[in-house]
């Protein structure tokens, strides 16, 4: 709606009717003021049976009925932007190029914060999630340093270190580790929670390992609804791995490898799983799917048994390949370019340690 059709519009330096979009139907009272209109015309506008309706404190949609998903959001991020009187700081996009449009490099002034929760996870497309239409509230992720207090439907989450956000629809949102964690924060039900991060791994968002280091991060992991449901997708999300792994084998036309196996030596000591091992060409792959439990200087212990049995391994002259599951799922080719080309560097070492190979 066009303010000027509701009532006559006053001497303005930026006419409201040059706005296009769902942005212009929702401004703050510093923006009002730089197109002419003062706070009192614009109390006046938001009577009952007016033209206008104040959403947030200092923020207007400028036309009668309820807002839509659009507008909801981006009344959010601008109440829980800069203070008024401090210059707008771009949110961070991702992937931005040269080629971008050019009104995708002037982002509302949102400052620092961004969408984050159930309203983050419907804008990253979970299935899971409610639909914007049917949230009751906003979640809107800033720093933890900002004076503000939630408010109405939106609800602020603070933070002592900020996610460079993604940019979905030119909004600045909470990448999906994150806003799972804030949404995760306020659920009491295991099943909720098990649907959204089955969702977020199986949906292709994010990894495990991801997912949990958020969850530990914001000190989730001791609540045992939580604990349940990422147990679950520990295992659920080493399973897809492993399907990925066995698939690029066979798409990649490897030799077919002894699948999940224990390695011994001959009457000695056992010396660890590999999820797959070559014996004619001594070269096993392993895949890392570490998931931190607490904090992420634990970083280095969880990686200490890794290290030793890929050491001990080697020193028995079997090359251990190690891959992630990120990277099974992205760059699958060349993983398989990878432990291809240890096979073909085996015919060049000394011959390996014979080892006794066990079903896991």
């Amino acid at each position: 709606m066009n303010a000027n059709s509701a009532s006559p519009a006053p001497l303005s330096p930026r006419p409201l009717r040059e706005a296009a979009g769902a942005r212009d139907q929702v401004m703050t009272a510093r923006q009002l003021r730089e197109h002419g209109i003062a706070a009192a015309d614009a109390a006046q506008r938001c009577r009952p049976g007016g033209p206008w309706q104040q959403l947030l404190p200092g923020v207007y949609l400028l036309h009668a009925g309820p807002p839509t998903p659009a507008e909801r959001l981006h009344a959010a991020l601008l109440y829980a932007g800069r203070p008024p009187g401090r210059p707008a700081v771009p949110a961070q996009t991702r992937g931005r190029t040269a080629s971008a449009p050019a009104q995708d490099a002037e982002p509302a002034p949102y400052g620092d914060a961004m969408i984050t929760g159930l309203a983050a996870l419907a804008l990253h497309g979970f299935t899971t999630a409610p639909p914007l239409l049917a949230l009751d509230r906003i979640d809107v992720l800033l720093p933890r340093t900002r004076r503000l207090r939630s408010t109405g439907s939106v609800r602020l989450v603070r933070a002592h270190t900020l996610p460079r956000p993604d940019r979905i629809t030119g909004l600045p949102v909470a990448p999906v580790p994150r806003a799972l964690a804030d949404t995760v924060a306020v659920l009491t039900d295991a099943a909720d929670v098990h649907r959204l991060l089955t969702e977020a791994v199986h949906g292709g968002h994010c990894e495990a390992t991801a997912v949990v280091r958020e969850l530990s991060r914001a000190r989730l992991l001791g609540r045992a609804h939580v604990i349940d449901a990422v147990d679950t997708l520990i295992a659920e999300g080493r399973a897809l791995a492993e399907g990925r792994l066995y698939a690029m084998v066979d798409a990649h036309a490897l030799p077919d490898p002894l699948w999940n196996v224990d390695l011994r030596l001959p009457g000695g000591p056992h010396l660890g799983g590999v999820d797959a091992y070559w014996p004619d060409h001594a070269v096993a792959v392993e895949i890392d799917a570490r998931t931190p439990r607490r904090t992420s200087h634990d970083d280095e212990a969880l990686w200490s048994p890794y290290a030793r049995k890929r050491e001990t391994l080697e020193r028995l002259g079997i090359t251990v390949v190690h891959v992630t599951p990120r990277a099974l799922r992205e760059a699958p080719e060349q993983q398989a370019e990878v432990v291809r080309a240890a096979m073909t560097a085996s015919a060049e070492r000394d011959h390996a340690t014979h080892v006794v190979v066990l079903p896991r």
